[in-house]
């Protein structure tokens, strides 16, 4: 419980479950846990509620640089929210492994590491380096599930 409190103090709230929007249907685990072994499905930025938070559309025509960061660090928000349901105590976690960020983004648009530092950054103040630091890959695609700005994935490892 330190990790939530910690999370706390820090000024956030991890979201509820993420509910279907209207006529969709997850068809997948957000979190599958084998062994030590976490592996989370692509999130993106909830609202305390669980709903989608945005900011949707592409960056940086639709949506700026500093508004797609922000939403990667509150995808970590969702990221935690999923993971301490499976797990029941985000005091487990030993390490996060691997990190798994897309951006949606225009043609030619070259800052997709530095979008996804949102959700290091945030991993790494949480955690601090020697359980959050992670290997990582920050990407541009050219469209995203209802249309978020970002979905980033994550393989963590936890005690017993």
């Amino acid at each position: 419980m330190r990790t939530e409190r910690h999370i706390e103090e820090l000024g956030f709230v991890l979201p509820e479950e993420a509910g279907a929007p209207p006529g969709f249907t997850f068809s997948f685990d957000w979190v599958r846990v084998r062994g030590n072994r976490v592996h989370v499905s692509g999130h993106s930025p909830q609202l305390a509620d669980g709903s989608l938070a945005g900011p949707f559309g592409a960056v940086p025509s639709e949506i700026s640089l500093d508004a797609a960061t922000d939403a990667a660090r509150d995808t970590a928000l969702a990221v935690l929210g999923s993971v301490r349901r499976a797990i029941g105590d985000l005091d487990r976690i030993s390490a996060w492994l691997t990190v798994s960020g897309m951006v949606n983004a225009d043609h030619g648009f070259t800052q997709t590491t530095t979008v996804i530092n949102g959700f290091s950054d945030l991993v790494l103040q949480i955690f601090g380096p020697e359980v959050g630091a992670h290997a990582r890959s920050a990407i541009g695609v050219a469209a995203l599930p209802m249309n978020n700005a970002v979905v980033v994935s994550a393989e963590i490892e936890i005690d017993g």
